[in-house]
């Protein structure tokens, strides 16, 4: 027999935007409506009943001819990449729609770009709830759940100032290749974002959310909702957790069929998929007592932990079956993440550490996306194993030879290799600035290198023989010298304006103290094999540093590293090295 199921919907936000607020109002409005005692809190989830609907948007519904037909709402809140990563069926996110919630007043911030990157890349329908209009200045609540009603009620230069606020958003929005509009002006949901402006606080515009949620869900949805309600449970680990009386325990979102006590379960480990037998599923007690409520059985969709043997290795983000034949069904979960977590060894590319399946899967894309190369991708803390992977990769590639790892610890053995070895680790609990940071690594690396590169090369440099200051005409001279221009250092070669080499310094002397260079306004003493006062060089001579032709050349396109002064005195050295050549 075939039931609709509950559309599982996804909550994204930046930090305090009020994703958890927002929940507490939908929750404490159907209680005060007294009906069905509020949403039904489930692990990782929260269920709003079709009762809970009709409680907070029954007039609504009606008004816009709308007939649920869908049992409820499964709200689960997760990090964006977990939602689209950790929830999937056969490789594709099972979040049917997504709330991109974002703060009015503060627009897009960090996380929720990078939510809606996600969503972008899932292709994933999703609306918009722009919350905390309560706290635009002058805005006066009425006491309706409604925002149309509350709205019309507001005076001009509010809603002035809260049009400007949406426009605002929607510009926002377009940078992202969407197009968007206030949800009661837009004219085909199939090809424009709806923006739902709400309050979590004074609970404006939850009548409009719902309503309009539950509505695309339906329409939009459709057979994709039908589920078997004697069908194996299929679902996902969110969580993999140890409990006081239980050992290790799974929290699963629960996405098709039905899950029940006893049954055999397969799913994912780093050794392949595994069998188990459900020793229990628990739901949070709300009552007080005992932390869970033991039950027999959970329909989808629906959040629940599992008890069982041997889930220790179990990995977050995997898919989790009931199986009748364990050899045909632990098969087909393989295949859903055999290209997850590999290795391609003897390939340059950074190495990746995540903690769940899901972040694996959107940093493998994103990184692919950013032509990025990855050697080896897997699940768990950073260990010795894989700095030691990235310093095989250094002697390649020095911008591939790293370390990138997501929300997950670095191991005290892999920090010492780190030191040791001058591998670095990059890690960031943010996905995309994940990316962002390997990327600023490497612009410096770059600049560093090139820098390093050129302290090897000889630097533009112009002297002039002080009359009245030699201490010793040859072998080697030593006389002193005024810097005009540029640097000298140790090992320099010297030439006259000819371009011919005179000779090469030996040592310089600032103020009777050994230095390696001096630079332009220094006045010193130098040693120079190959001088001969009043022979090669004379008293008074401008001396300059001798470059070969591939100096020349590298200096060509680094000039933007030298001063004015130094540019036009390259200028001359070059005019003085191609006469003699």
């Amino acid at each position: 027999m075939k039931f609709t199921r509950s559309p599982i919907i996804c909550l994204l936000a930046h930090v305090d935007h009020g994703k958890t607020s927002l929940l507490d109002s939908i929750r404490g409005t159907a209680v005060a409506k007294k009906e069905a005692g509020g949403i039904t809190q489930m692990i990782g989830a929260s269920y709003v009943s079709r009762a809970d609907i009709d409680a907070i948007s029954k007039d609504l519904a009606a008004k816009m001819k709308l007939t649920l037909r869908i049992p409820g709402l499964l709200f689960i809140d997760t990090p964006g990449h977990e939602a689209f990563g950790n929830l999937r069926d056969r490789g594709g996110s099972i979040a049917d729609l997504v709330i991109l919630l974002v703060d009015i007043n503060q627009g897009f911030q960090p996380q929720t770009i990078e939510s809606i990157k996600i969503l972008k890349q899932y292709k994933t329908p999703f609306v918009v709830a722009a919350n905390k209009i309560d706290a635009l200045n002058g805005w006066k609540s009425h006491g309706t759940l409604s925002f149309m009603e509350s709205y019309s009620q507001q005076p001009e230069y509010v809603r002035s100032a809260f049009d400007d606020k949406l426009y605002g958003l929607m510009g926002k929005i377009s940078e992202h290749g969407f197009d968007s509009e206030r949800y009661d002006k837009v004219t085909d949901f199939t090809k424009q974002i709806a923006i739902i402006p709400v309050s979590a606080k004074t609970r404006e515009g939850l009548s409009e959310l719902l309503v309009l949620i539950a509505g695309l869900s339906q329409r939009f949805l459709g057979e994709s909702l039908e589920i078997d309600e004697n069908g194996r449970g299929k679902g996902s680990v969110m969580e993999v957790k140890e409990e006081k009386g239980l050992g290790t325990t799974v929290d699963v979102i629960l996405y098709d069929g039905i899950l029940r006590k006893n049954d055999d379960i397969a799913y994912m480990t780093i050794n392949g998929v595994k069998k188990t037998k459900v020793r229990g599923l628990l739901l949070p007690n709300l009552g007080g007592g005992e932390k869970y409520l033991n039950v027999d059985s959970v329909v989808a969709a629906a959040g629940v932990k599992i008890y069982a043997p041997g889930l220790e290795g179990a990995i977050p983000g995997s898919p989790l079956e009931v199986v009748e034949d364990f050899e045909r069904d632990s098969a087909a979960i393989e295949v859903q993440f055999k290209n997850i977590i590999f290795e391609k060894k003897g390939e340059a590319g950074v190495v990746l550490k995540a903690d769940s399946l899901g972040s694996v899967e959107a940093l493998l894309k994103l990184l692919a996306n950013e032509n990025i190369p990855i050697r080896e991708a897997s699940v768990g803390h950073i260990t010795r194993k894989e700095v030691i992977a990235a310093g095989v990769v250094a002697q390649q590639d020095p911008f591939l030879g790293v370390v990138l790892g997501f929300n997950v610890s670095i191991l005290d053995e892999a920090a010492e290799e780190s030191r040791n070895s001058k591998i670095p680790i990059i890690t960031s609990d943010i996905v995309y600035r994940l990316i962002d940071n390997y990327k600023e690594w490497v612009e410096e690396s770059r600049k560093r290198m090139k820098k390093e590169s050129l302290e090897k090369l000889t630097w533009p440099g112009k002297i002039k023989v002080l009359d009245g200051y030699v201490f010793r005409a040859s072998k080697p001279a030593v006389f002193g010298v005024d810097v005009l221009a540029g640097r000298i250092k140790s090992g320099y070669r010297l030439m006259n304006k000819a371009g011919e080499v005179v000779g090469e310094i030996r040592e310089i002397q600032k103020e009777k103290e050994k230095v390696t260079e001096a630079s332009a306004g220094d006045q010193l003493a130098i040693s120079c094999d190959g001088i001969s006062i009043g022979k090669n060089v004379a008293e008074g001579e401008l001396l300059y540093t001798y470059m070969i032709v591939d100096e020349l050349k590298k200096w060509d396109g680094q000039l933007h590293m030298l001063s004015e002064d130094e540019k036009a005195l390259f200028a001359e050295i070059r005019r003085a090295l191609v006469r003699s050549f």
